[in-house]
């Protein structure tokens, strides 16, 4: 859009920006952690000798998930790891190798790339969590088993990128309504459940549980089994803006889940056991997600390419660059070791600060329950362009 001088749309904008400003000004006034975890991060030379468990990976693997990266770096590069014409070097050559030779895409990896230990406010070492592509049942049109919505986005949700006012605001995002011609804040989990998009035909299809729409949510995308065995697939579409609260967190707070045996699936016991209970406290969470149809490979990150089952992560991207391959030392939830090449590829409400990440497990019963017990302290380190040589 092309601003006009004392236009509605220059007075808007003015609006937006006083509202990010105030809004950073009392995020950081309630800060009470010394550690900020959206402090940059800090990149540190490390050697692949280094990445315990280096050679006995099958990076081939990680190899594809690359590959599904490459479309977007080569059109626009990774501002400070790389520039387009980089990454089609990089892209064409990982294209080349033949499909399943661990050797070439070690070596690949090697000759390409070098390591480099993240490092945060609080240190090398950080939360480790997992992911999954979930299945519902749903159903086309409203029954009375079929009863829960699952919302396209709204035409007059506003998502409004702060950083583009103003560059100390980079990374901040607010989004939010126009009312009277100001930006108000959108409705909250309560009020959408409510019916405050009702009448709007907004609804993409209809699932037979309120808890696992709001699992769905917090995956950001998923799988829906029809009644005629077809299924449909859902994507993150958008948020109506507002914070994302961790139930299971606000369950420890109460006392009603002992912080030791905090799970996904210890969640969802609670949930079944005390449904009105359970109805308010994910309401707690204000966050509400509004999906798209997908079609094609899925499902998509954060990146808009399909995630790879056990080798896509999730990270802060405000904070990290998406696309680099990332070596991750952490534990499985049965205590096994977890060693293995990944590539950034998404990100998450709750996945916040330097050393944070989530591994994708992909679909089905297997990949719930592995993400849902994953809890672990682990650290990476990114894998960014060594320096090409100018041509001629």
């Amino acid at each position: 859009m092309k601003p006009m001088p004392r236009s509605p749309e220059i007075r808007f904008r003015r609006r937006v920006f006083v509202m990010g400003v105030i809004v950073t000004a009392l995020s950081a006034c309630t800060q009470k952690q010394p550690a900020r975890p959206d402090k940059k991060p800090v990149f540190e030379n490390a050697r692949f000798a280094d990445l315990l468990g280096w050679q006995t990976d099958v990076q081939a693997a990680a190899l594809g998930a690359l590959i599904r990266s490459c479309r977007p770096m080569e059109k626009r590069g990774v501002p400070g790891f790389g520039s387009a014409a980089d990454w089609r070097a990089i892209c064409t050559e990982a294209r080349n190798i033949p499909t399943g030779n661990n050797n070439a895409a070690r070596r690949f990896f090697e000759r390409n790339f070098e390591p480099r230990a993240v490092r945060g406010p609080s240190g090398r070492t950080g939360l480790i969590t997992g992911y999954y592509e979930p299945e519902l049942r749903g159903a086309r049109k409203r029954t009375k088993r079929f009863n829960v919505p699952l919302h396209l986005r709204p035409g007059d949700l506003v998502s409004v990128n702060l950083g583009r006012f103003d560059k100390n605001l980079k990374g901040k995002r607010i989004a939010g309504r126009v009312v009277k011609g100001s930006l108000v804040p959108y409705h909250d989990r309560a009020r959408i459940e409510r019916g405050a998009l009702r009448g709007s035909k907004l609804e993409l299809v209809w699932v037979d549980s309120a808890a696992d729409a709001f699992f769905l949510h917090i995956q950001g995308s998923g799988r829906i089994r029809l009644r005629d065995g077809s299924i449909m697939r859902v994507g993150y579409a958008g948020t109506n803006g507002h914070p994302y609260t961790a139930i299971g967190r606000e369950l420890i707070r109460r006392g009603e889940v002992s912080r030791k045996k905090m799970s996904m699936q210890a969640i969802r016991t609670w949930l079944a056991a005390h449904p009105a209970k359970g109805a308010a406290l994910m309401r707690t969470n204000k966050s509400y997600v509004f999906f798209r149809r997908l079609t094609g490979p899925g499902p998509l990150g954060a990146q808009g390419v399909a995630l790879t089952s056990e080798r896509s992560l999730a990270v802060d991207r405000r904070l990290l660059p998406l696309g680099l391959p990332v070596w991750l030392e952490t534990k499985r939830p049965d205590g096994a070791p977890f060693r293995r090449l990944m590539v950034a590829q998404d990100t998450g409400g709750a996945i916040r600060g330097a050393v944070r990440a989530d591994v994708f497990w992909g679909p089905g019963a297997g990949a719930a329950d592995m993400a849902g017990r994953m809890k672990s302290d682990g650290r990476y380190w990114f894998l960014v362009p060594r320096p090409r040589k100018p041509l001629g």
